[in-house]
């Protein structure tokens, strides 16, 4: 593990508790849970320890989970009974959660510890696919109100050092989330936003600017009426800024016809 840089990924997460559901809403995620399953073998290295941002975690500072045993928060609503029980029993590690703290705190950014919080499905759907034995530590970090792109690019280079310490940096959201255009409503903005993504990541050259102007894109507004999943992205590209992007998984036809994307940095 020693001198082994890993990547840094954005990762669309899907709806719900999918990973714990059968039927046609579990094979709607087939292509999703496939790249999932798969990402592990692509790095250098098994993780020391996972750092988990995910789109469904906000703080007036950027919150760091202290617990040595994070519980569960079934944040979704709607669902069969049986996935409000359903426990991903992965370690917290407290010693990386004061590291995060620390780094945060050195580039001048607002930090804050939580020892209560437990794994929301942004990170828990994530890690089931490709963890399925728990047996990496998880650390989750929020994101920060008022969801500036700056500040979220500016995460991600206080955590860059991580990467070189064994750490998976994680950034868990969607790459087109809006809820009410799911379905073949949801085809042409999600695929002219997918589009701009293609083409803004892959070259570090400029690509902050980029992102930090990002409602500025093609259907920027209609793929992410609000932005805090999308925000992930910061941090996963902000950790890794002077690294080319890959996309590792891509599909069209995602819930109905949405465009949807994950994207690896480094």
């Amino acid at each position: 593990m020693q001198n082994t840089r890993l990547p840094t990924f954005f990762l669309s997460h899907g709806g719900g508790p999918w990973p714990f559901m059968d039927g046609d809403y579990r094979r709607a995620h087939a292509q999703l849970e496939a790249s999932l399953q798969a990402l592990p073998a692509t790095l250098p290295a098994k993780p020391k320890a996972i750092l988990m941002i995910s789109a469904h975690w906000e703080e007036t500072a950027f919150t760091v989970m202290t617990s040595p045993a994070p519980g569960m928060l079934y944040d979704y609503g709607g669902f069969p009974a049986h996935t409000y029980e359903v426990v991903y029993p992965a370690p917290g590690d407290p010693v990386l959660a004061e590291r995060v703290v620390a780094l945060i705190q050195a580039a001048g950014l607002p930090a804050a510890r939580d020892a209560q919080r437990g794994f929301d499905h942004g990170a828990f759907c994530t890690l089931v696919p490709m963890y399925p034995d728990a047996d990496v530590p998880v650390v989750q970090l929020s994101l920060k109100r008022g969801l500036s792109p700056a500040d979220h690019l500016a995460l991600g280079r206080a955590l860059a050092p991580l990467r070189d310490e064994g750490m998976l940096i994680l950034g868990s959201g969607f790459s087109f989330h809006n809820l009410r255009l799911y379905g073949m409503q949801g085809r042409e903005p999600s695929a002219a936003f997918d589009g701009w993504l293609q083409s803004a990541l892959p070259t570090p050259d400029g690509r902050a600017e980029r992102l930090q102007a990002w409602a500025q894109a093609p259907a920027a507004r209609l793929a992410h009426p609000r932005e805090e999943h999308l925000l992930p992205l910061m941090v996963a590209a902000g950790a890794a800024e002077g690294d080319t992007a890959t996309c590792n998984y891509h599909e069209t036809g995602f819930l109905g016809g949405v465009t949807a994307s994950s994207f690896r940095f480094g």
